[in-house]
């Protein structure tokens, strides 16, 4: 096993649920964890968690990934602290269940703009600086519902994440060549908050559907992600990971 440096990571919706999980695993590796999301308070304690001796590699920042000045103001402020993030996950997301008939045109809009907008916007702020750099990983959370056009979480968290996956392939095409590999997570049914407040029959009928007979963990998806940073991940870039306890064969 390659011997893991320390690197600066960037993880959006690290609040709680598979973002957590994923910030907790890298900081576990040794990485500085710069914690984004909107909830002020459940980042800050997790980076309290993370590093109750206040060491300095775990910063909370409160800060929606729809504002995209408000991140391009956080990544300054990760810049000046440490360096420019070589590691960046893209976990934030929005659901909304409802009809296709239904949903309405601005709900629409900013579920396209948690989901898939600030994907773009985050990797466009922070690559640069990777491909200077020669190095660097970003890992887009897209989901099965991307693949398959599910309803459970609405249509349109669907049409989002089926563009995330494209949007995987774009930019890994663009950086392939400086050292800089982009792939997507896909997991199926997670056990998280946001997957819970779907209502309990909505989560047992998703259960029935998967194979392996139970949602996935967060913790579960976050080694996975912790491969798809480390340096051993560097021959994989453009890729779609499923973690779907089999729904998803192919």
């Amino acid at each position: 096993m390659t011997t893991t440096p320390t690197r600066v990571a960037l993880v959006t919706g690290a609040g709680r649920g598979i973002g957590a999980a994923i910030a907790t695993r890298l900081h576990g590796l040794g990485h500085r964890l710069a914690l984004l999301d909107r909830d002020g308070d459940a980042v800050t304690e997790l980076a309290g968690s993370l590093d109750p001796d206040t060491g300095g590699t775990a910063l909370p920042l409160l800060v929606d990934v729809d504002d995209t000045d408000a991140v391009a103001a956080a990544l300054d402020e990760v810049s000046g602290r440490w360096q420019a993030p070589e590691i960046l996950v893209n976990n934030a997301a929005r659901t909304a269940p409802g009809s296709v008939w239904d949903i309405d045109l601005d709900e629409w809009d900013a579920v396209m703009a948690t989901n898939l907008r600030s994907v773009l916007a985050l990797t466009r702020l922070c690559a640069p600086a990777m491909r200077s750099a020669g190095w660097g990983r970003v890992v887009n959370l897209a989901s099965l519902a991307g693949q398959q056009g599910g309803t459970l979480a609405g249509p349109h968290y669907s049409a989002a994440k089926a563009g995330v996956l494209v949007l995987t392939k774009v930019f890994a095409r663009e950086l392939a060549p400086h050292g800089v590999t982009v792939n997507a997570v896909a997991p199926a049914a997670v056990e998280t908050p946001a997957v819970t407040e779907l209502g309990a029959s909505a989560v047992a009928e998703a259960v029935r559907n998967i194979p392996v007979g139970r949602m996935g963990s967060p913790s579960e998806v976050a080694g996975l992600v912790a491969y798809l940073v480390s340096e051993d991940g560097g021959y994989v870039t453009g890729a779609t990971f499923d973690i779907n306890g089999g729904t998803h064969m192919r």
